[in-house]
C-alpha cells in the first residue's frame, strides 16, 4: 500500500524501504510517465538524475522501470547537484539524430533530510510539479496499484555536466583569476560533481572542504541551515579569508558566511538587488521587516508565500528579476533560468565582490532589530490549518494588556504586525507543525511578542484539543 505522507506539499519525499519503496517508486514512475503523455502529443524525454545518498541508484533503477512501461524515454544524466538537472531540462540534445528538448526532469535527492530519506523532485515543461497536482497522482496510484511493472533499466546517456561547467565558464568568465580567497564545503554531498571544476577553470582562489561526494556523510550533514553543520567553514574564516560558501546534500541550497554575518537568504536578495537596475523582487514572508524597507527603496519587491516552488512559479508569472528564500534557495530570472542553483548564486556572489561590493560594509548599515530563528512546534497534521484560523479568529477580539496590532497579513499564515515589529505563525506545508517567529527593535520587545502569541496559540491547541476529545 503506497504511503500518503510521502506525497509532500513541494516534492515525494520518505525513508527508504519505509515509506519509499523499490516498488512503488515503479509505480510512481509509470503514473507519473502516463500523465507526462497526456499533456504532449509526442514520446517524452524526461531528465533523470540522482543525489549521492545510498539508496539513489536503486530508487533511479524503480522509477525509470515505471517510465519505460509508460513510454517514455529517459534520459539519464547521472550523479549531479539538482541545479544541473534543471539546466538539462532547459537545453537541446541531439539523440537519435533528432534534436530533442526534454518534456520533464526528475531529481532524485533526499535533499537536506537525514540520509534514510529520499524522494524525487519534479517539473514538467520547466514548471514545478506539487501541491493539488501531487495529491492527484497519489490518489491515481492509490487506486490501480496491482499493475506489474517489469524491471526495465534502458536509458539514453547525455552528458549535462559538461554543458552545465562550459555554460557557467563562459557566464563568469569576467571573473577569471579573481585572487579574492573564499571557501567551500560540500558536505559530501553532490556540488562537487560540478564545482571545483568549475572554479579551476576560472583560476579562483579558493580552499575546498569536504569535496567527494559520499552518501554517509562522514563529516557532518548537509545542511547549512544548522549552524553546528557549519562549524569547519567557520573555523576557516579569517582576515585573510573572509568568505565561505556551504551547500546542503543535493546543492540547491546555500549559505554564505563571513567572520561577521551568516547572510541569509533575505539578506542575498537585497545585495544582489544592488547590481541591478530597477529590479522586481519576490520575498516571502519570513524576511526581516528591514529588509523588505530596504528593498523597497530601491526595488518593487512582493511578499509571496514561502516553499521553493512557490516563489519559482511566482518569478515566472510576474517575470520578477530575483526570488529568495530565507532558508537559502535562490532563484535567479536576471541572466538565468529562474529556477534555485546555489552553486550558480556562488559565482552571483564572488560577482558582488569582483564589482566593489563589501558584504559586511553593506549589511552593517541596516538597522539593528532582533530576529528569532523559527520556533516549531508539533500539532496533529489535521489541526495544523484550522489552529491558524482559530488564532485568525482571537485576533478579531484579543484582551487588554495584548500588544497593539497595526495589520494582519494573511499571504502565508498570519503575519502580525505590531507598533515595534511583528510575529509570524504558519502552518508547515511539509510537516506536522506551527512555525512562529518574531522581530521586534529590542530583544526584550520581541519576546513580549513571543508570550502574548504563544499564550493565544496555547489556548486554541488546547481547546481543539478538548474539542476532539
Amino acid at each position: 500500500m503506497i504511503n500518503k505522507t510521502i506525497f509532500r506539499q513541494y516534492d515525494i519525499r520518505g525513508v527508504v524501504n519505509d515509506d519509499l519503496t523499490y516498488e512503488n517508486s515503479k509505480l510512481i514512475g509509470y503514473y507519473l510517465g502516463l500523465h507526462i503523455k497526456e499533456k504532449i502529443s509526442s514520446t517524452p524525454y524526461i531528465v533523470v538524475g540522482y543525489d549521492v545518498r545510498t539508496h539513489s541508484q536503486m530508487l533511479f533503477e524503480a522509477l525509470i522501470s515505471g517510465l519505460n512501461l509508460s513510454e517514455c524515454k529517459v534520459l539519464n544524466i547521472g550523479l549531479v547537484a539538482t541545479g544541473v538537472n534543471y539546466f538539462a531540462s532547459f537545453q537541446e540534445f541531439l539523440i537519435e539524430n533528432k534534436t530533442i528538448k526534454p518534456t520533464a526532469s526528475i531529481m532524485i535527492t533526499g535533499s537536506h533530510n537525514a540520509k534514510k530519506y529520499n524522494g524525487f523532485k519534479i517539473t514538467i515543461n520547466n514548471e514545478p510539479f506539487f501541491g493539488e497536482e501531487l495529491l492527484a497522482l497519489y490518489e491515481k496510484i492509490s487506486k490501480n496499484q496491482n499493475i506489474e511493472i517489469p524491471n526495465n533499466f534502458d536509458f539514453i546517456k547525455i552528458d549535462a555536466k559538461k554543458l552545465y561547467v562550459d555554460f557557467m565558464v563562459n557566464q563568469f568568465s569576467h571573473l577569471k583569476n579573481f585572487k579574492t580567497p573564499f571557501v567551500v564545503d560540500c558536505g559530501n554531498g553532490v556540488a562537487n560533481t560540478v564545482l571545483c571544476d568549475i572554479l579551476d577553470e576560472l583560476n579562483l582562489n579558493y580552499k575546498g572542504l569536504h569535496l567527494t561526494p559520499d552518501g554517509e556523510f562522514p563529516n557532518h550533514h548537509p545542511d547549512p541551515t544548522n549552524e553546528k553543520n557549519l562549524e569547519d567553514i567557520k573555523a576557516l574564516l579569517k582576515d585573510e579569508c573572509n568568505l565561505g560558501f556551504a551547500y546542503d546534500g543535493d546543492a540547491d541550497r546555500i549559505a554564505v558566511l563571513t567572520q561577521k554575518y551568516n547572510i541569509k537568504g533575505d539578506m542575498l536578495a537585497l545585495l544582489f538587488s544592488k547590481t541591478m537596475k530597477n529590479p522586481v523582487i519576490i520575498g516571502e514572508v519570513t524576511y526581516s521587516q528591514n529588509i523588505f524597507d530596504e528593498l523597497n527603496s530601491e526595488a518593487k519587491t512582493i511578499m509571496n508565500k514561502t516553499g521553493y516552488s512557490n516563489l519559482r512559479l511566482k518569478l515566472k508569472e510576474l517575470n520578477a528579476d530575483l526570488a529568495a528564500e530565507v532558508s537559502g534557495h535562490i532563484f535567479f530570472n536576471d541572466r538565468y533560468y529562474g529556477y534555485d542553483d546555489a552553486i550558480y548564486a556562488t559565482f552571483r556572489v564572488l560577482e558582488l565582490l569582483y564589482k566593489g561590493i563589501n558584504l559586511d560594509f553593506e549589511l552593517d548599515k541596516l538597522p539593528k532589530v532582533y530576529t528569532s530563528s523559527n520556533i516549531e512546534i508539533e500539532v496533529s497534521e489535521k489541526n495544523k490549518f484550522l489552529i491558524i484560523k482559530e488564532i485568525e479568529n482571537k485576533l478579531k477580539k484579543v484582551q487588554r494588556g495584548f500588544p497593539i496590532i497595526k495589520d494582519i497579513i494573511k499571504i502565508d499564515g498570519l503575519r502580525i504586525n505590531f507598533e515595534y515589529g511583528w510575529a509570524l505563525i504558519r502552518a508547515s506545508n511539509t510537516n506536522s507543525i506551527i512555525v512562529t517567529k518574531y522581530e521586534a527593535s529590542t530583544y526584550a520587545t520581541a519576546m513580549s511578542y513571543k508570550v502574548a502569541v504563544e499564550n493565544i496559540l496555547n489556548e486554541v491547541i488546547n481547546e481543539i484539543n478538548n474539542s476532539t476529545n
